[in-house]
């Protein structure tokens, strides 16, 4: 599943003519901390909400403002995993999504993005996820392949991506139809693959437990 497939249409932009009064309506209306500004279907940053409540003259534009997370989008192309790591990484509600022209597309929200997770989830049946991190030069999917399945465990799907904290490595999420992922976690560790995240039906071990945290928080949780 792919960004321009979780647009959310009911959520529209703001112009940079737009007040602070409005933005803070519509972020009310919409139920969001955060709006995408638009200027010429070029993407200029999000009103936010903390940013625009310490405006004591609500009748100033945005076009006055400095807006927030200027440098923060996804492409239309792009995994909704991505989707997902930009919302938690950045601790907002909204995600802009540009297309390969850098114009301006719609947003997705993070009740869009945890919907998809769990659908994608449950077309794939109960299991778990693994998330590992290693050097881009060290990855292997058949050699990773083959020691799940000596344990007699399937991968279900399988998703690289950038480690953000280390440009030279990578992440692979991996799902799993296992719940029990003790064994698997010995034999990769074992082989020096680094396990970031684990996710099991629902449940969350110690590594990584921040991730989901964030997500639920944002949902209210």
């Amino acid at each position: 599943m792919i960004a321009e497939e979780l647009i959310n249409q009911m959520i529209p932009p703001l112009k940079l003519y737009d007040t602070v009064e409005k933005a803070l309506r519509w972020m009310d209306e919409f139920r969001v901390n955060e709006l995408p500004v638009v200027s010429n279907r070029k993407y200029q940053g999000l009103a936010t909400e903390p940013s625009l409540i310490k405006q004591t003259e609500r009748s100033l534009t945005l076009k006055e403002l400095t807006l927030d997370y200027q440098d923060v989008s996804v492409l239309q192309r792009q995994h909704f995993y991505d989707v997902m790591e930009a919302a938690i990484k950045n601790k907002i509600q909204v995600v802009p999504v540009l297309d390969e022209e850098q114009d301006y597309m719609g947003v997705i929200t993070i009740n869009d993005t945890l919907a998809a997770f769990g659908q994608m989830s449950a077309l794939q049946g109960q299991g778990s996820i693994l998330v590992l991190s290693m050097p881009e030069r060290d990855y292997s999917l058949s050699q990773i392949s083959r020691l799940i399945e000596e344990e007699n465990v399937k991968i279900l799907s399988a998703y690289v991506s950038p480690d953000e904290m280390d440009p030279y490595k990578i992440k692979l999420t991996l799902k799993l139809n296992a719940s029990d992922l003790t064994r698997i976690i010995a034999t990769l560790e074992r082989f020096e693959y680094r396990i970031t995240a684990q996710f099991n039906d629902g449940t969350q071990h110690d590594v990584g437990r921040d991730r989901l945290d964030m997500l639920f928080k944002y949902l209210d949780i």
